[in-house]
């Protein structure tokens, strides 16, 4: 008989504590959720909610005083090894702001290459680019050279290109136009697909994260209120008082949701 295989990010009690001399912020307080390997799950909140720090807390980036965070059954420290920092990749929210302005593409995407000791640098490097749809030719060009939504691609190529199994994205569609934030969540789904990543996707824009993913957590003031299906998101059902007004104040929620319908096949 069969094992279950255990889920690809479970968090059990997270708080995240920020203090300056003797006052002190907890962004995020008893926090539990489960993401299953391969699945979209999406955190929405409005600003200040702390979904942004859950992320930075699973990849070690802020320290979380409090709580478990276990990656395919396995625990994490205090700090992440570098095993652990090639299982899981960032994509920040700014793709210019996360690129080296005086890097070309090929030396942003060389660093992880780098730093993970890997070789045979140069096809990884081609195939990262043909993997989020940018020419070969693109290798030499600076950030300044290349359109937001190229920037984001090579962010994508640079979590894609050490092979993790999950990737954590930050409002990685937020700074760019919506024609352009489409293209990417058409990107995303097909590696998804194609990879068999489980994705954890942030973002304070409902239409989007309910394109992308199945599963919803809705948070305020640092603590989870809700999680539920996106089919029940579509249908407003909601059992949190606050989720029926975040729902209620997303503006334009269905026809949003319209303008960025996706064919898996759009590179």
């Amino acid at each position: 008989m069969s094992q279950t295989p255990p889920p690809e990010v479970e968090v059990a009690g997270l708080d995240v504590v920020f203090a300056s001399g003797r006052r002190s912020v907890t962004a995020v307080r008893d926090l539990s959720f489960e993401v299953a390997r391969g699945e979209a799950f999406g955190i929405v909140g409005e600003s200040g909610s702390g979904k942004s720090t859950v992320l930075k807390a699973i990849a070690g980036l802020v320290p979380a005083p409090a709580g478990a965070i276990r990656i395919g059954g396995r625990s994490l420290g205090p700090k992440r090894s570098a095993a652990d920092r090639k299982l899981m990749q960032f994509v920040f929210q700014d793709p210019y702001g996360s690129l080296h302005p005086r890097h070309t593409v090929e030396q942003t995407l060389q660093e992880p290459l780098a730093i993970h000791r890997i070789a045979k640098g140069d096809s990884l490097i081609s195939q990262a680019l043909r993997d989020v749809g940018l020419s070969d030719a693109l290798r030499y060009r600076f950030p300044h050279e290349l359109s937001g939504g190229q920037r984001q691609r090579v962010a994508i190529a640079r979590a894609l290109i050490l092979s993790p199994s999950l990737l954590l994205l930050d409002e990685p569609t937020s700074a760019l136009d919506v024609s352009v934030q489409a293209e990417i969540l058409n990107l995303l789904a097909r590696l998804r697909r194609e990879r068999s990543l489980t994705l954890l996707f942030v973002s304070h824009d409902l239409a989007v994260v309910a394109h992308l993913c199945e599963r919803i957590a809705i948070m305020r003031h640092g603590e989870l209120r809700e999680v539920l299906p996106v089919e029940r998101l579509r249908r407003g059902e909601t059992s949190d008082a606050y989720s029926r007004e975040l729902l209620r104040a997303s503006l334009g929620f269905a026809r949003a949701g319209e303008s960025l319908a996706f064919s898996p096949e759009t590179r």
